[in-house]
């Protein structure tokens, strides 16, 4: 079948299977072919695509237990996100860290190692996670953990599936009181003003800023930054008190067809940067919001990747050193400003330390932009490529879709030492078409 990323870019025709349980999961793995697992296809490019087996892991799915007193969830590896939203935040219950999608599977979760809005003070996904078991090439199932099998551990967080298929593993939910998020609007001026702010908010749980991508002079990166707080009962109103964990339900709405690609321009986009900076200032200051609003305000436009066009779109999304970031992301800016090939999703966000085997966070900032496929695009991104390696900046493999295994090799040292765990641990037989462009 035809099978993409998120991006709808690139596309292959490759054997899709459809496990049910674990001994199905093994009769595929210990075949002779290669194979990649496959949550719910909400990394960007083909990390999640093998041509010849990708084991669609969506139909294990099963909540296995709960322990109430300290948070701890086990989960198959194909459960939603958003499930578990749904089944434990009316029970003062929610993610220790998420993505900016809820339907993301845990797998996935697990093999990109996400982050969300809270990494400069919790860390990414690995830092809710007890144990993983991972099944290897030989059908054997190991459980590992901070503390036992670390290795395995190290390179699964973060490994994009190359250690093996995901079955299932524990997660710590977060207590929390209510379903809303205190929420902070700061506007900057500048990137100077955002990253500030940034730094003057680091004991805020969550923080992120939206850029205008396409300012420039003194008002290059000028952004809303945007600060938030799990709600106290104190902080709702009597009435919601009553019900602290119902919250409006959110109204969806669907993109129906492919927009034309003269639709997203420099014009328009220009126009909504604008507008949206506007519309910040007006909202500036504290005020209560849900919780899928804050977390998660593109879920409720299904079908958003259509807004690029039948050819799809890239993103670019990359880290940068904290001494490096200011110099490194006015010269990014600059660059995507000149070309008029701006972003109306740029996001930027506070990285806090992290020593990973091979997770993409680093202490930093971390700046993500969508583009429409095109050969402007593609000669853009070549120069976004080379800007963040000569600030010794990294990539984040979840969102690439044609990033060169050199560009990958020169912006992350650790890259040989896991071509070497592979080969010594027989994970080559897991193979994407990502990890095959990336000499992985």
């Amino acid at each position: 079948m035809k099978l993409s990323g998120w991006g709808r870019y690139p596309v292959h025709d490759a054997r899709v299977e459809t496990p049910r349980d674990e001994a199905d999961v093994r009769a595929l793995v210990t075949g002779k072919r290669q194979a990649i697992a496959r949550g719910n296809g909400r990394a960007y490019g083909d990390s999640a695509i093998n041509l010849s087996a990708t084991i669609d892991m969506r139909g294990l799915n099963r909540m296995l237990g709960f322990d109430a007193k300290t948070g701890q969830l086990t989960v198959e590896a194909g459960v939603i996100l958003g499930d578990i939203i749904a089944a434990f935040l009316p029970r003062g219950w929610f993610p220790m860290v998420t993505p900016g999608t809820k339907f993301v599977s845990v797998g996935g979760a697990i093999a990109a190692d996400v982050h969300g809005k809270n990494h400069h003070k919790d860390g990414s996904f690995r830092n809710s996670v007890d144990w993983v078991e991972v099944m290897g090439a030989d059908g054997t199932v190991t459980r590992c953990s901070p503390r036992d099998n670390t290795a395995l551990f190290d390179h699964t967080l973060g490994g994009m599936g190359l250690t093996g298929v995901i079955l299932r593993a524990a997660l710590r939910l977060r207590p929390v009181e209510t379903a809303w998020i205190r929420q902070i609007t700061r506007p900057a001026a500048s990137l100077k003003d955002a990253m500030d702010i940034f730094e003057d908010a680091k004991d805020a749980t969550y923080s992120v800023a939206w850029i205008d991508c396409l300012a420039t002079g003194r008002n290059l990166g000028r952004s809303l930054v945007t600060l938030g707080e799990h709600a106290s009962l104190e902080d709702l109103s009597t009435a919601n008190r009553k019900a602290p964990f119902a919250t409006p339900k959110t109204r969806t709405r669907s993109v129906p067809l492919d927009f034309p690609t003269f639709a997203l321009n420099k014009f328009s986009l220009r126009a909504f940067n604008a507008a949206y900076y506007k519309a910040g200032l007006r909202q500036q200051g504290t005020r209560l919001v849900d919780w899928d609003s804050y977390f998660y305000p593109l879920d409720a436009i299904l079908d958003w990747n259509r807004i690029y066009g039948a050819r799809g779109f890239a993103q670019f999304q990359c880290v940068l050193p904290l001494e490096a970031s200011e110099a490194g992301l006015s010269e990014l800016l600059d660059t995507i400003a000149s070309a008029g090939s701006g972003s109306f999703l740029a996001v930027l966000k506070r990285f806090g330390a992290q020593q990973s085997a091979f997770s993409f966070p680093m202490e930093g900032y971390t700046l993500a932009l969508d583009f429409p496929i095109s050969a402007k695009t593609h000669a853009l991104l070549e120069d976004l490529d080379a800007i963040t390696l000569a600030h010794g900046g990294r990539f984040y493999l979840a969102k690439d879709s044609r990033m060169s295994a050199d560009t990958l090799a020169h912006s992350d040292a650790r890259v040989p030492a896991f071509q070497s765990q592979r080969t010594e641990n027989d994970w080559t037989r897991f193979s994407s078409v990502q990890s095959q462009r990336l000499a992985l």
